[in-house]
């Protein structure tokens, strides 16, 4: 063997050697920041009595409103200074005492006897304190929360990707599915931003699957059924909300599983409904087009509500499943 392809075989062996150790690194670092989370959800939920999921919840509201390409933090909740401090708080002095004077709300959640608006303990306690001003039960969370947000869809989120961490007892979900059974024949091709016509020009915000009449829907994330019922346009169709401040909308199904109903928390591969043809008409309204399921997501910014191409995501999901 020559020294050229010594050295090839060694640039290889050193490949498959360390290829694995650094995704087993990743793996791991990802797991460690979960923890890291839960430990402090636990942590604040002993000191405050407010159960975990729902800081866990607010917390994962506020880092998918945020720039993607920022670093991820283990805790993501932000308050605004002038909020933290107090207003008058120049200084922006941390002591608990200062902060009272001010106004503030900044708390002292690890017993430093300040309150540093960076510090993850602080903020997830100084949120168990904002909370606690307005009570206890469900609906008193829901006040303190719109009262923090001001925006009836922020609470809606919280309230839901609560109810997903409640049932499933941890944050770290990162399963998906593929939104039709792929033990079954479909097709499906980039249609989002495509030109529709029915009910005047506009755009096809989503992709159509094609399939026969009868083949299963299934949820591909984790979240809650947040509608169900006629459309003009979609006909019989469902919007689950998922963890992710994304809204998942189901359209033109033939049909919902028997014990699907708004408010229930699904999980990826749950069945929801089968493929129809259904829309463009009143109630009752078929096969005015060829059988398929119309999927889209729409993304929630904190601000608004916008449709994105779920292309991508889809050929994914149909990766993950077969």
């Amino acid at each position: 063997m020559n020294p050229k392809q010594v050295l090839m075989l060694t640039g290889f062996i050193l490949f498959i050697t360390t290829f694995p150790l650094t995704i087993l690194a990743e793996d791991n670092q990802e797991n460690d920041i979960y923890e890291q989370r839960m430990a402090l959800f636990k942590k604040t939920e002993a000191l405050t009595q407010i159960p975990w999921y729902y800081f866990a919840a607010i917390d994962n509201y506020e880092r998918n409103i945020t720039n993607s390409d920022e670093p991820e933090k283990v805790i993501s909740i932000e308050f605004a200074e002038e909020i933290w401090y107090g207003l008058g708080n120049a200084a922006k002095a941390s002591e608990n005492e200062i902060i009272q004077q001010f106004g503030g709300i900044g708390k002292d959640g690890n017993g430093d006897g300040k309150a540093q608006i960076k510090n993850e303990e602080d903020i997830l306690y100084s949120m168990g304190m904002v909370i606690q001003e307005y009570g206890m039960n469900e609906d008193d969370i829901k006040i303190a929360l719109w009262e923090h947000y001001k925006r009836d869809l922020t609470v809606q989120t919280i309230m839901n990707t609560s109810k997903v961490f409640k049932k499933f007892g941890h944050v770290h979900l990162t399963n998906r599915a593929f939104p039709v059974d792929t033990d079954y024949n479909y097709s499906y091709r980039n249609t989002w931003g495509d030109r529709r016509g029915f009910g005047g020009l506009r755009i096809h915000e989503g992709t159509d699957i094609f399939a026969s009449y009868g083949v299963p829907v299934q949820s591909t994330t984790y979240g809650v059924v947040e509608m169900m019922g006629w459309n003009l346009y979609g006909g019989w169709r469902i919007g689950i909300r998922d963890i992710y401040n994304i809204y998942h909308y189901y359209a033109h199904m033939n049909g919902y599983s028997d014990d699907l109903k708004v408010g229930q928390v699904v999980e990826p591969g749950d069945v929801i409904g089968s493929v129809g043809s259904t829309g463009y008409g009143p109630p009752g309204t078929s096969g005015k087009f060829p059988p398929h399921l119309h999927y889209g997501m729409y993304k929630d910014n904190g601000y608004s509500e916008f449709s994105f191409d779920p292309y991508p995501y889809l050929k994914k999901w149909e990766r993950m499943s077969n």
